[in-house]
């Protein structure tokens, strides 16, 4: 199990299935005090997709809720094993979203945590005429017939969709991916070209498994590799998970990392049970290079880099580990670069016609790859205007660097106009963040008569520390031009995130909207 070349026009559970003839015994997957081989994961998505094919009619939508759990694990493969669609269930979501996911979806099975389909009301959804909390799925997969798992393997293949995911709607409303087979396969193997799966790699996931992160499990998975799963990311479980289970690499979002440095900086017993950790891969939001600095400081560790969305299947950029390093020895330039396409990822970045830019310019982020999503799940103009041209217009602002990599500038709609100039969030907030005593920032724009948008900085001050925000507006200006400081500084004890760690910034848009008294005296 070397290479990915077998899994063109593959299907998801071909994965597993590959894994399980070559590997039978082999560890697959870890979750608690449960350890999966890859012949049981294989019996267990065939037990699956013939739960599934028994309650619902072919090409019917699978819901799964809740926290990380073998089950999800199940259901990757299991639901488009039996030829229907599998529909993350995000569990960060209020129940009135995910009533929403389940009703938008057309979802007919749930299946979830009894509290959670309780929590949500999942029965009473119009169309749903199956729940299953996670004992009875058990119960449910030891009953079953795993010969009974869904269509011939001729009737359908690798271009049949496979899930849905919600984007996580952090400039609007969410709108469901459709991805296919192919898709996810074809993330995972552009992720191998800068990110490869070392022969001896425990890899561990504590993003949710109800984003697309997810896609990392089939990543592992395809190279005989076992995945360790916590319920959800906190640093003492992290510690004890990397201690328990010798784990080698993991991913972590900025936020995710911050938190495990802040508590392996008064614990060092914890920093000694992190010894078989060599890689942290990160992406979901950008890494501010002090972060960067002191986790090598404290984990000695190699870093990569994706960037990437849930229309993507995955990550389609990688910053490899060779970047990394040259970036943390100095060449900082590198770390600002979200890095080179995967393999069949093609980048374009283009005006608001549609039009190339010249190389250096700004513009548009567009993609075109085998693992571009289908569309939009019932919504075909949504899908018309984001695949027009057969290109993926992510939303996304970048430029070329001198050396052909991919910087990202800022998302489309963040970008704030102030008198007639274009000012990138990220570039004041990667300036603010290296403020001592500042943990986090969020840079918007609010609205101004004479201006049009004025720089509001939202932070979040470090335990114990104190930031002046005079002396804050001060150091931007050390870096950026007067037009580019922060007008506002508002003080928040924490900014609002959705299950990636990415700051949902319409939230902050809205707060301040609902309250302008707390912006103060413009500076």
């Amino acid at each position: 199990m070397t290479d990915l070349a077998w899994t063109d026009g593959a299907m998801l559970h071909d994965v597993l299935v590959r894994a399980a003839r070559a590997t039978p015994t082999a560890t697959g997957l870890v979750d608690g005090h449960r350890h999966f081989s890859f012949s049981e994961l294989d019996d267990r998505s065939r037990r699956a997709a013939a739960v599934v094919a028994s309650a619902t009619e072919p090409g019917g939508r699978v819901a799964f809720l809740g926290e990380n759990h073998w089950s999800w694990v199940d259901a990757y493969t299991a639901v488009p094993r039996s030829g229907r669609v599998l529909v993350f269930g995000n569990l960060r979501l209020a129940p009135a979203e995910l009533r929403s996911v389940l009703t938008r979806s057309g979802a007919s099975m749930v299946v979830g945590p009894r509290a959670e389909l309780d929590r949500i009301g999942a029965a009473a959804v119009a169309g749903v005429t199956c729940t299953l909390d996670l004992d009875e799925w058990e119960t449910a997969l030891a009953a079953s017939d795993p010969g009974a798992s869904g269509p011939a393997r001729g009737s359908a293949d690798g271009s049949a969709p496979a899930w849905i995911l919600f984007t996580s709607g952090t400039t609007g409303r969410s709108k469901g991916a459709v991805l296919s087979h192919g898709n996810v396969l074809a993330a995972v193997r552009a992720t191998d070209r800068w990110r490869r799966v070392a022969p001896d790699d425990v890899y561990l996931l504590p993003f949710p498994l109800s984003h697309i992160a997810g896609y990392n499990v089939l990543h592992h998975h395809a190279f005989g590799r076992p995945v360790v799963l916590v319920p959800r990311f906190e640093p003492t479980t992290f510690v004890r998970a990397v201690a328990d289970h010798g784990v080698t690499a993991a991913s972590l979002a900025a936020t995710m990392l911050h938190a495990l440095l802040a508590h392996l900086e008064v614990d060092s017993e914890a920093r000694s049970a992190l010894s078989s950790l060599r890689l942290v891969a990160y992406g979901a939001a950008p890494m501010p290079t002090p972060l960067l600095e002191r986790a090598r400081a404290l984990l000695g560790v190699d870093f990569t880099q994706g960037f990437g969305m849930t229309e993507l299947a995955g990550n389609a950029v990688f910053l490899d580990v060779a970047a990394h390093r040259r970036g943390l020895a100095g060449d900082r330039a590198r770390l600002s670069a979200a890095g080179q396409p995967g393999a069949g990822v093609e980048l374009r970045l283009a005006d608001d016609d549609d039009r190339d830019v010249p190389v250096g310019s700004v513009g548009e982020i567009l993609v075109r790859g085998p693992q571009v999503m289908l569309g939009y799940w019932d919504e075909p103009e949504a899908t018309a205007e984001a695949l027009r041209g057969g290109w993926l217009h992510t939303g996304d602002l970048g430029r070329l660097d001198d050396e052909g990599c991919l910087v990202v500038v800022d998302r489309k709609k963040d970008v704030i106009v102030t008198g007639g100039e274009n000012v990138s969030s990220l570039e004041v907030e990667q300036a603010l963040v290296r403020v001592p005593g500042v943990s986090e920032v969020a840079v918007v724009g609010v609205p101004d008569e004479r201006w049009g948008e004025n720089v509001c900085a939202v932070v979040v001050v470090s335990p114990g520390a104190t930031v002046d925000p005079e002396a804050l507006v001060a150091a931007a200006r050390i870096d950026l031009a007067g037009y580019k400081t922060p007008r506002h500084v508002v003080f928040v004890d924490s900014l609002p995130k959705n299950t990636t760690g990415k700051v949902v910034k319409a939230e902050i848009r809205a707060m301040l909207r609902a309250d302008p008294s707390v912006l103060g005296e413009r500076r």
